[in-house]
This record gives structure tokens, C-alpha cells and sequence, in this order.
């Protein structure tokens, strides 16, 4: 994480620069990589300065949107293919992201890189093989590479979403030049490539899919059973479900999921907003 990229911009930091404009400042100390560090513009009427490069103030800067530096000026991080995917600031400085307005990572109570931390401690990533199975902007992964993992593999079905992680300041990239050791991401279909994967030759799992209505294939038991095959004896998994509200959809998602996973040669237990299980020891 950390990688050099262009300035971004958010509200409140654009909000930042035209009040020092408005107080006749001519400098700013503030963050133009959404949180990551702390760097002196200098203000100089309808252009602020960064590194040496003249930028220009928004006309409009919405307040749930991210922007970058292009060759035609300041773009919103988001594209529109089959659907609208967009990187959406938080106060925690990590972004989340939207697919059509569905927000991917829960962020009211947490950043969503140390909601990540607590999750990927689950699995114990020390020295172990990962399989990580929806990359999304890859907060689980750069949680196993700081938790010192042998290997992650992850991978991640939607190019959109790739690209979104190659503008984040926040996520692993393994574009980057070297690429990141230790990190493999792989732009597939997880439920099609896990075959390609030998029995028992991941040590734990992270599987954090999109809610059930969009990727109902991901809570198969038909996935779970290959979770399972290619898990070690012994080998956690930690399974986000997210926590809908029961009364409203008359289910209780992470209790399936449980159900299942036991089925599939689990232990499980409901743990956060998810499911951890522990794969069988018996042969």
C-alpha cells in the first residue's frame, strides 16, 4: 500500500482549500491521497500547486464522490458498464466502494481497512497459503501481507473493480512495478478457477462476496464443498454475510451459512458480521 498516484480529491479537502483561498492563504497543509500522509499545497488564485504541478478548483465537488487528476482535468473514480461502480469516501480516510449504490464495506462503526484487521487476525495469516476469494479493493489482502502470510492469492471477477483498487492509495496492487511479493490477483470468477486449485493447497480462507442477491453462487454448497477440498485439515475460514435485518427478509443468512459450511466438513460459528469455520482434522 502507498503507491505514488495523482492527487485525489473528496469534499472536505476541496472544501479545506477553497476556505484557505477565501482567508488569502497562500499554503495548505493537507492530504491529497485520502488520509494516507500529509503534504503543502500552495494556493495561487483558480489554481492550488502540488509537486509542482498546477491544479485547478471544482466547479462542483460532491460530497460522496472521489476524484482524480486525468488528461481532460479532475473525473469521478467511477465507471458504468453493466453497472455503476464508484469509489465513495469515508471519514475513515480508506475508501469503500458502490455497485449501483450498494455500498461493498460496511463503514459506520469502523474503517474498513481495521474491520479487515480483525477479521484476517481470525484465520491467524502467519506463514500460510490464502485463498482470498472476492479481492474487492483488497483490505484482506494487505491485512495477510502485514500479518506477515506466505502467499495471498486473490481473486476478483470485476476489471471495474480492479481498476478502482489501481487508483486507491489504500489497497495492494500487484500492477505495481515490482509487483508485490507475496500477492497474486487474478481478475476471475473464483466459483470457476477454484477448480484449477489442488486438494488441501491453501492453509486458510478469507470469502467476502457480495450479498446474497447478487452473487447467490458464492453461498452454494456446491462453493462450500470446494472451500473445503482445498483447505488443509484444520485450515479457517472466515466468511463475511454482512447482518441483514431478519424481521425484514424473514431469514437468518448467518445461519444458513453455518448450516452449510457444517455440511461441507466445517465447524462454524457466527463471529462479527460473519462466520468462522475451522475444517475438519479427521482424514
Amino acid at each position: 500500500m502507498g503507491r505514488a498516484i495523482g492527487p485525489l480529491l473528496s469534499a472536505p479537502v476541496h472544501d479545506s482549500l477553497l476556505a484557505a483561498r477565501a482567508a488569502g492563504l497562500a499554503a495548505l497543509e493537507c492530504s491529497v491521497d485520502l488520509g494516507r500522509s500529509t503534504t503543502r499545497v500552495t494556493i495561487d488564485g483558480s489554481h492550488w500547486i502540488h509537486a509542482g504541478v498546477r491544479y485547478p478548483f471544482l466547479d462542483v465537488c460532491k460530497p460522496r464522490t472521489i476524484y482524480h487528476w486525468t488528461a481532460a482535468g479532475f473525473a469521478p473514480v467511477a465507471r458504468f458498464t453493466t453497472a455503476l461502480i464508484k469509489l465513495v469516501p469515508t471519514e475513515w480516510g480508506a475508501p469503500t466502494f458502490e455497485i449501483d449504490g450498494i455500498k461493498m464495506l460496511a463503514t459506520a462503526r469502523l474503517s474498513p481497512v481495521a474491520d479487515a484487521e480483525r477479521k484476517v487476525a481470525l484465520i491467524r495469516p502467519r506463514g500460510k497459503k490464502i485463498l482470498d476469494t472476492c479481492g474487492g479493493l483488497g483490505y484482506f489482502a494487505a491485512c495477510c501481507l502485514s500479518g506477515r502470510s506466505a502467499h495471498v492469492h486473490s481473486y476478483e471477477k470485476n476489471p471495474e473493480v480492479i481498476w478502482l483498487r489501481g487508483l486507491n492509495p489504500w489497497s495492494p496492487d500487484n500492477n505495481d512495478s515490482p509487483a508485490i511479493p507475496g500477492l497474486t490477483l487474478t481478475n476471475a470468477d473464483v466459483t470457476e478457477a477454484i477448480g484449477r486449485h489442488a486438494d488441501g493447497s491453501v492453509d486458510a480462507v478469507l470469502h467476502d462476496p457480495p450479498r446474497f442477491g447478487m452473487a447467490g453462487e458464492l453461498y452454494s454448497q456446491v462453493f462450500y464443498d470446494q472451500l473445503a477440498r482445498v483447505l488443509t485439515r484444520r485450515g479457517r475460514l472466515f466468511h463475511y454475510t454482512g447482518a441483514p435485518n431478519k424481521v425484514s427478509s424473514g431469514r437468518d443468512l448467518q445461519q444458513e451459512v453455518a448450516a452449510r459450511l457444517r455440511r461441507s466438513g466445517f465447524t462454524a460459528e457466527l463471529c462479527f458480521d460473519g462466520v468462522l469455520g475451522v475444517k475438519s482434522g479427521r482424514a
